[in-house]
């Protein structure tokens, strides 16, 4: 159960962070009042995210005892999280080469990781 929760508050904690830094392109302009009151808005957010993501780190590692398995995973729901937020907030395009891309890519950090 452990492992269910730490994954879940991983992804979420994450993805609220990706959505945040995503969507701050929208408002950041040379306005000063209008910057600093979307960024007062979102230290709550910031701090509710890196919430989920310690404890999701936390809750992974009792399940697995392995915090470089851990933290693979947690590369792996970025890359994943970041190509999301490209589709949703950068207009790109999601094709079928992006992929074997991503899956290179975590393989990559996991022989990286290896011992």
């Amino acid at each position: 159960m452990n492992y269910l929760y730490g994954r879940i508050f991983l992804f979420v904690g994450l993805f609220l962070i990706n959505v945040l830094f995503s969507y701050q392109k929208n408002h950041i302009d040379p306005a000063f009042g209008t910057t600093l009151k979307y960024q007062i808005y979102d230290f709550s957010l910031f701090l509710i995210a890196n919430m989920l993501i310690g404890y999701g780190i936390k809750f992974v590692f009792k399940a697995v005892h392995n915090l470089t398995f851990v933290l693979l995973t947690s590369k792996g729901m970025e890359v994943i999280i970041a190509v999301l937020m490209g589709c949703l907030f950068f207009k790109e395009a999601f094709i079928r080469k992006i992929l074997p891309v991503i899956f290179i890519m975590v393989i990559g950090v996991v022989i990286s990781k290896m011992k």
